[in-house]
């Protein structure tokens, strides 16, 4: 169908304005959860009109979305607020990726990643039990394809590999639970890749551990697959920056270290 030059100025104002949205809402987000604008501090509707230069409806706009993820609060009376993290969706994956790209990276890394250790092992061993004969033969065919594209350094679909890899385990895990969880998993694989946090080559023994949990799967075989899932996701946390005043963990004499320190050791490099 024909585009009318009528109808092509209104996309583009439309355009225009999604994307002047996009960017105050992600200027706010990112200062509420880097703790520029601290618990308490005060916003106007005019304050933000001016200082990004739109219009009354997208301040309007941005202020409903942040109070839809608890990271502001409007009362009549009191005006618009900024909450304390307490208050904040934790799960909402664009909370996930403001604090991800934020100064409290490291933590957020660790949380996330505990909460993927306490899910995705048993979702893991559920898949093995009750993923279908399709579900199964895909989980083989995504490790595999990973693997390919992973030693050729190709990040890009190698992240949407493993986002979908781990989504179908969550899927065929069978807990509605699990699944509700698939946005979160993939806002921190996503997150890991996009903000530099993964070496250009994810290294051997990561590869060969999501074959061996696709495998597991495929074979029927909870016990293996939960294994695999748990050392996966395991060394990935031990090889994080330890939590405040908490000290380094030691790798053993002439190690080459986990598979999360050489993928440290690559993203350095």
């Amino acid at each position: 169908m024909a585009i009318r030059n009528g109808d092509r100025s209104g996309d583009q104002a439309g355009n225009s304005t999604e994307v002047l949205h996009r960017s105050v809402l992600d200027t706010l987000g990112l200062e509420i959860t880097g703790g520029a604008l601290e618990d308490g501090h005060a916003l106007t509707l005019d304050g933000i009109q001016e200082r990004f230069g739109v219009s009354r409806t997208v301040a309007r706009e941005t202020m409903r979305i942040l109070e839809s993820m608890g990271l502001v609060v409007s009362r009549r009376r009191v005006g618009i607020t900024v909450q304390a993290p307490s208050s904040w969706h934790v799960y909402d994956p664009r909370v996930i990726w403001w604090r991800l790209a934020g100064p409290g990276r490291d933590a957020q890394l660790r949380s996330l990643t505990e909460l993927r250790i306490a899910v995705e092992p048993l979702a893991a061993a559920a898949a093995a039990r009750s993923a279908s004969p399709g579900q199964r033969e895909r989980l083989v065919r995504l490790a595999q394809d990973m693997r390919g594209h992973g030693e050729r350094g190709r990040l890009a679909p190698f992240m949407d590999l493993d986002v979908e890899l781990h989504a179908l385990l969550l899927a065929a895990s069978g807990n509605e639970m699990f699944v509700a969880l698939t946005d979160v998993v993939e806002a921190v694989l996503r997150g890991r890749t996009q903000l530099g946090l993964m070496p250009h080559h994810p290294v051997p023994e990561a590869l060969d551990l999501h074959e061996e949990v696709a495998r597991a799967v495929a074979a029927g075989d909870p016990a293996a697959a939960e294994r695999s899932m748990r050392h996966l996701l395991t060394e990935v946390r031990d090889a994080m920056p330890p939590p405040r005043g908490a000290p380094a963990a030691p790798s053993p004499a002439g190690s080459a270290g986990s598979v999360g320190e050489q993928a440290l050791r690559g993203e350095r490099e």
